[in-house]
């Protein structure tokens, strides 16, 4: 009970702290990078007990994601050219590598964007969008997207909901994960037939 006890004060500490809103970026930065644990157990109470500060979480929330994008991404940008030659010879071939760079390019926006929405691990889209040279800019733009879609989301619902946002989103997260990658799907559908 004194451990339960002295995290929930922790926890209150770190709510009411000058150092919340950079708090939360440096766990987003985390979590987009190292860290595969979703942010959403800490944002959701968060943004519930600082409703005032709802939006400027979601913000720094999203910041955070897209520095660590930024960084995923020069480490597949370096690192696969220290080591691209032997992965490829050792797991492929230089003409599948190409083949995966041509779909990187033609398809990248939409594999950035749902992979940054859906609960897999988005290290896979900055790791894959460095090492084929992916387009900064529409990497970022889609990391953007894709993350203000999940972190502005939760936002929306603890807006309305207020206190009961974490049943709402526990009830509700794997419909509303399924339904928004579908609806990406079909944008990215509708894209390649245009």
């Amino acid at each position: 009970m004194a451990i339960q006890k002295k995290l929930k004060e922790k926890t209150r500490h770190f709510i009411d702290s000058k150092h919340m809103l950079t708090g939360i970026t440096v766990a987003s930065f985390l979590e987009s990078t190292i860290v595969p644990i979703p942010l959403e157990a800490v944002l959701v109470p968060l943004m519930q007990a600082r409703r005032e500060k709802l939006w400027l979480i979601a913000l720094m929330a999203t910041v955070g994601c897209i520095i660590g994008a930024l960084f995923g991404y020069a480490l597949g940008f370096y690192l696969f050219d220290a080591i691209g030659d032997w992965v490829i010879d050792m797991f492929s071939s230089q003409e599948q590598f190409e083949n995966v760079k041509q779909q990187m390019q033609n398809q990248g926006f939409w594999f950035v964007m749902t992979l940054g929405i859906v609960p897999i691990p988005f290290q896979i889209a900055m790791l894959a969008a460095g090492a084929t040279k992916y387009s900064i800019a529409l990497f970022l733009l889609a990391s953007g997207i894709a993350r203000s879609i999940r972190y502005f989301g939760l936002a929306i619902v603890v807006y309305y909901a207020g206190n009961k946002a974490e049943q709402i989103i526990s009830k509700h997260k794997t419909k509303a994960m399924i339904a928004i990658t579908i609806l990406v799907l079909a944008l990215w559908g509708i894209s390649t037939l245009i």
